[in-house]
């Protein structure tokens, strides 16, 4: 892979600035899922389309910015990583009539994938620009308060092998994203390189890391799965 056109910037854990941008992000994740216990369903409903337009803008900004600056690169840019497909996912979630299976897949990938940005961030393109980090944060936290609300708020379901299907998902994913990778020289979903974060869940190299998710995967999403079941998220 070519050198990355724009600095990768890594935010140290338990940093002053590491723990502004964690508490910025709690915040947006927090909120949503409060207010939520004083709404009635429409409204309940209208905090999801909310959440979506601003998911939307967020998108649209951040790519309208790399056009701009001249730095899209399709190697680099494309919503080929977990979160960016959560993020595509949760843009539409909310006005999509058949919800159930981009919900279940968003419920697990939003959660995961997000808490591991927001706690290990990598912010790649990095321009150190307040619009940046607040793309970045933003469109994390709510990767991960979006599919919870629905699930809290909005009576959402987590089948009993949903913890499971994902798991298969998130392989087929795979499959298909790594010839991408070689034939692009780029690095989505981090499955040809391991990030430059240092990232718990990134044990070895490559492509030992990777075997290593297969059962790291399975484990923490039927944590999330027992857990969210026993409705203790909130």
């Amino acid at each position: 892979m070519k050198e990355n056109p724009i600095p990768i910037y890594i935010i140290e854990f338990m940093s002053d600035e590491w723990k502004t941008w964690a508490l910025f992000s709690l915040v947006f994740i927090s909120v949503p899922l409060i207010l939520g216990r004083f709404l009635n369903r429409k409204q309940k409903v209208q905090v999801t389309y909310i959440i979506g337009i601003i998911m939307i803008l967020d998108f649209i900004s951040e790519n309208l910015d790399y056009f701009m600056s001249g730095t899209w690169d399709i190697q680099y840019t494309i919503p080929l990583h977990l979160c960016g497909i959560s993020s595509l996912i949760c843009c539409v979630l909310p006005f999509v009539k058949k919800k159930e299976k981009l919900f279940q897949f968003v419920y697990y990938t939003g959660v995961i994938g997000g808490a591991m940005a927001i706690l290990t961030p990598q912010l790649n393109h990095f321009d150190g620009s307040l619009r940046y980090y607040l793309n970045y944060f933003i469109s994390h936290s709510f990767i991960i308060a979006l599919p919870i609300f629905m699930f809290l708020h909005l009576d959402m379901k987590l089948p009993k092998f949903s913890w499971f299907k994902i798991w298969v998902h998130l392989n087929i994913l795979m499959v298909i994203i790594m010839p991408i990778n070689f034939l692009l020289g780029s690095n989505y979903m981090y499955v040809n390189a391991a990030p430059e974060v240092s990232n718990p869940l990134v044990i070895g190299d490559w492509p030992y890391y990777l075997l290593i998710w297969e059962p790291l995967v399975i484990i923490i999403t039927y944590l999330i799965y027992i857990i969210s079941r026993r409705k203790i998220i909130l």
